[in-house]
């Protein structure tokens, strides 16, 4: 298969279930407010195998912004945050040239949520205090967000991860991404 072709379908896939996850959230009322457990948030440990899915993250989250009517602000800075999170995934996980790979390749491992879970606690907490104007202070909109990005990226996205690990090869089989740990 074309290669281009098959990035284009990594990242339209991991869009849209970017998107049917968010709304699923929405239904059960765990995708806004003070602590966020975005089910689409596990999805950002998905650069670990593939940079398609930088792409399709952001436009998972730009799409999922604009159709739950989020404020415009929101959309560009919430969209900005996933895009930021998914570039520290894919950097955070891409092999180490030295030898000493091994113990590294597990490290990177348990090390892919943390740019997405930084990025949202980062950024989120002042759409929250400035755009939605919701009471509280940053510091405490910090707390909560990191919880929700711990729970939807640490947890989630790492059990999704150990779960994609043993398939990697089979779902994602771009070549010069196969290489990863």
């Amino acid at each position: 298969m074309n290669k281009k072709v098959l990035y284009l379908v990594h990242a339209a896939v991991i869009a849209a279930l970017y998107v049917v996850l968010t709304m699923l959230a929405r239904l059960l009322g765990l995708d806004s407010g003070v602590i966020q457990v975005r089910f689409s948030e596990a999805l950002t440990v998905l650069p670990f195998f593939t940079s398609a899915a930088i792409p399709g993250l952001f436009i998972g989250c730009l799409l999922s912004n604009l159709l739950l009517g989020n404020l415009p602000l929101d959309v560009i800075f919430g969209s900005l945050a996933t895009l930021l999170g998914a570039v520290g995934t894919y950097l955070v996980s891409r092999p180490v040239k030295s030898g000493a790979a091994t113990a590294k390749q597990s490290l990177r491992r348990w090390l892919a949520p943390i740019p997405p879970i930084a990025a949202n606690t980062l950024i989120v907490p002042f759409i929250l205090a400035y755009v939605y104007r919701f009471e509280g202070s940053v510091p405490y909109f910090m707390l909560t967000v990191g919880a929700g990005e711990v729970i939807s990226c640490g947890v989630l996205g790492l059990i999704l991860l150990t779960a994609l690990l043993k398939y990697r090869k089979y779902i994602f089989p771009l070549p010069q991404e196969n290489k990863r740990a």
